[in-house]
């Protein structure tokens, strides 16, 4: 007679494990930055290191959340993961040059500018990894100015509004 397991064998158990044991590790490393963080009272009694005490203590328990369920057997009920079985490296190093060209860029060129080219690379790459064209010069345009209409409210937001210095490329602090 064959017994059917009530609780199938979870192919993934390795990926969740590493995920339950980073959470943790996460929060331990949170927890250890709290503790240089001055716990002076501020406003309201709470000092400038409350917050990230209770992110990592949240932290903290979600991973010991997850370590339990991959010790009662996995996430069950877990349906199988879509996408393609190999990742999309080209697709990967156009975002990945897009966020570090804004980084590298933001005081050279200007917050505007930067964010803009951030926006063009980023988009160029998740368009390669849908399977789609990523553009030629004319969507390379079209993105440029998207990008510029996303950003310049941002920067005027922070710069005008809630008084946060950005860098910009000209001394008025429109641009």
């Amino acid at each position: 007679m064959e017994t059917l397991d009530p609780q199938p064998q979870n192919t993934h158990r390795t990926g969740q494990l590493a995920v339950a044991v980073g959470a943790l590790v996460v929060a331990a490393v949170l927890a250890y930055g709290a503790t240089d963080i001055s716990s002076d009272s501020g406003y309201a009694g709470v000092g400038p290191n409350f917050l990230p005490w209770v992110i990592s203590v949240a932290l903290g328990l979600c991973g010991v959340m997850l370590l339990w369920e991959v010790w009662r057997g996995g996430y069950r009920n877990m349906p199988e993961p879509s996408g393609a079985a190999r990742g999309d490296w080209r697709s990967l190093a156009w975002v990945s040059a897009g966020v570090l060209l804004n980084a590298a860029l933001i005081t050279t060129i200007g917050f505007i500018l930067s964010c803009s080219l951030c926006f063009v690379l980023a988009v160029r790459g998740l368009r390669a990894s849908e399977g789609k064209p990523a553009g030629g010069a004319q969507q390379t345009l079209k993105d440029c100015v998207i990008g510029i209409v996303i950003s310049a409210p941002v920067f005027w937001l922070f710069t005008k509004v809630l008084a946060v210095n950005l860098p910009g490329i000209t001394a008025s602090g429109w641009i």
